[in-house]
């Protein structure tokens, strides 16, 4: 099947790498015309968009400029986040940490949501995927506290507004990744191997995701093959949430 997105405006943030680039190429395959957001220089889409996710004006700013450009928009993937190395136990995280968190991760999604979808209302409806993870469903003994807190509020917020928009033909959900093969997750675990095997051997596939395999989760919710599925906990992780143990 292709072209599931053909005429769809796609706003993606966290564009520059991981899920998001991802994302980027597969929305691409698939028709869309493709808005990157991203701190970085972001490749291959329809408009590269420099911008901090955490900041309203900028946030407001970018769905401008989609609009402007494009006339429409039919799809946000708000997708920024980060996983700081400092972000531990509750007992050891330090509040600035706490907060830069809550601000990418949470914040954002709030500035992108509050700022994208009166555009997708003026459009007539459309999809927001919001990227939280499977920790908003579990609990970790080797915790980062400030990241699962904040990806469990996307959670909530992602429920709240699907249900609020509803009769407006916007679906809102939020898509929860296990663990991905991106240079953040790589970069975390390079400093932390036993870490990294501890978190390993929960997978009941014996491997963690690809990016692209996050992304066509993203690519479902996005497309009208998704138009009965709304305020979701879509976890796209391998199993991982569902295993007490896993194979030998």
């Amino acid at each position: 099947m292709s072209g599931r997105l053909d005429g769809k405006v796609c706003v993606i943030t966290g564009a520059a790498g991981g899920i998001g680039a991802a994302a980027c190429a597969l929305f691409a395959e698939e028709g869309a015309t493709v808005v990157g957001v991203d701190l970085r220089d972001v490749a291959d889409v329809d408009l590269a968009l420099a911008a901090d996710v955490a900041d309203e004006a900028q946030v407001a700013s970018i769905y401008a400029q989609a609009s402007e450009a494009f006339g429409r928009i039919d799809v946000l993937f708000n997708n920024a986040g980060i996983s700081p190395t400092a972000d531990g136990s509750v007992v050891d995280t330090e509040l600035d940490v706490w907060e830069h968190v809550q601000a990418v991760n949470l914040r954002s999604v709030y500035l992108c949501c509050k700022h994208g979808i009166p555009h997708l209302q003026a459009s007539g409806g459309g999809s927001v995927i919001n990227t939280a993870s499977f920790v908003a469903v579990m609990g970790a003994a080797t915790s980062q506290i400030a990241y699962t807190a904040s990806k469990g509020g996307v959670l909530a917020l992602s429920r709240e507004l699907g249900v609020q928009f509803a009769k407006e033909n916007i679906r809102v959900n939020a898509l929860c990744p296990g663990p991905v093969d991106t240079p953040l997750l790589r970069e975390l675990y390079a400093k932390d191997a036993e870490q990294a095997q501890r978190r390993l051997v929960h997978l009941p596939m014996g491997r963690f995701a690809e990016a692209r395999e996050i992304a066509h989760g993203a690519l479902f919710l996005a497309s009208d093959d998704a138009s009965y599925v709304n305020a979701t906990t879509f976890l796209v992780d391998g199993g991982l949430s569902s295993a007490y143990t896993t194979p030998l």
